[in-house]
């Protein structure tokens, strides 16, 4: 499947938009939020702390009178400098690139699978800034196979889990994870379309450096083709 076809099944699957948290919660209640290194606004916000990042994001979420904050496709973000599973010398060898977009909600907040799927794999990825709780769903339509990732989950979403379990179209796969099972992060989804997913088994990389961006551009489509939030 080429980069091109993808992207056209994508649009045609998310149009209507379609959707992975309460169906209830309309457009008009999501609102974008950067956190990119290029936003002067975080300069004051230890991003290193879970706490303090949650506090900033509740407080923006509050004053613009919604209920989910959401965004990060290919931001480049200086968080992940706290950790060492990411962090670099080399500029161009740094992964800070984030890959999918990230919804931003309480924690215990219901996730659900956007389209028919099976479970391809899931862990828990317990480093420092990782996912925490991970599933991949495989999805198969027009006899095209791609996958979507669900990061930063509850313990309680991976117990009793198989894979090859099938989920239809707006069923709950899980719920979300707080910082203390999440890879210490503010709780959110990190949702992630992955075109080939490369052998990886319950992970796949959300962020990448410069000197790999264009491959996974082409691999990791923006997931608003899906969810139409904008």
């Amino acid at each position: 499947m080429t980069t091109q076809a993808f992207s056209q099944l994508l649009n045609e699957l998310g149009n209507p938009s379609l959707y992975v948290l309460d169906p209830s919660i309309s457009k008009s209640d999501y609102v974008a939020l950067d956190l990119s290194k290029s936003n002067d606004a975080l300069n004051t916000v230890d991003v290193s702390s879970s706490e303090t990042l949650e506090q900033y994001i509740n407080s923006y979420i509050i004053k613009n009178n919604a209920k989910v904050a959401y965004g990060g496709y290919l931001e480049t973000r200086n968080i992940y400098q706290r950790s060492s599973y990411f962090k670099d010398i080399n500029p161009e060898t740094e992964r800070n690139i984030h890959l999918g977009l990230d919804l931003w909600i309480a924690a215990e907040t219901p996730i659900f699978s956007p389209l028919d799927a099976e479970v391809h794999s899931f862990k828990n990825n317990t480093n420092h800034g990782d996912y925490g709780p991970t599933i991949i769903l495989k999805h198969t339509i027009e006899n095209m196979e791609f996958y979507t990732l669900y990061g930063h989950l509850s313990l309680a979403s991976i117990q009793n889990l198989q894979v090859g379990q099938v989920f239809k179209q707006g069923h709950q796969i899980g719920t979300l994870g707080d910082a203390s099972v999440n890879g210490d992060y503010a709780p959110h989804l990190h949702i992630q379309i992955i075109k080939d997913v490369q052998g990886f088994v319950g992970d796949y990389p959300g962020v990448c450096s410069k000197l790999d961006l264009e491959f996974y551009k082409g691999n990791c489509l923006d997931p608003e083709l899906l969810l139409s939030l904008k």
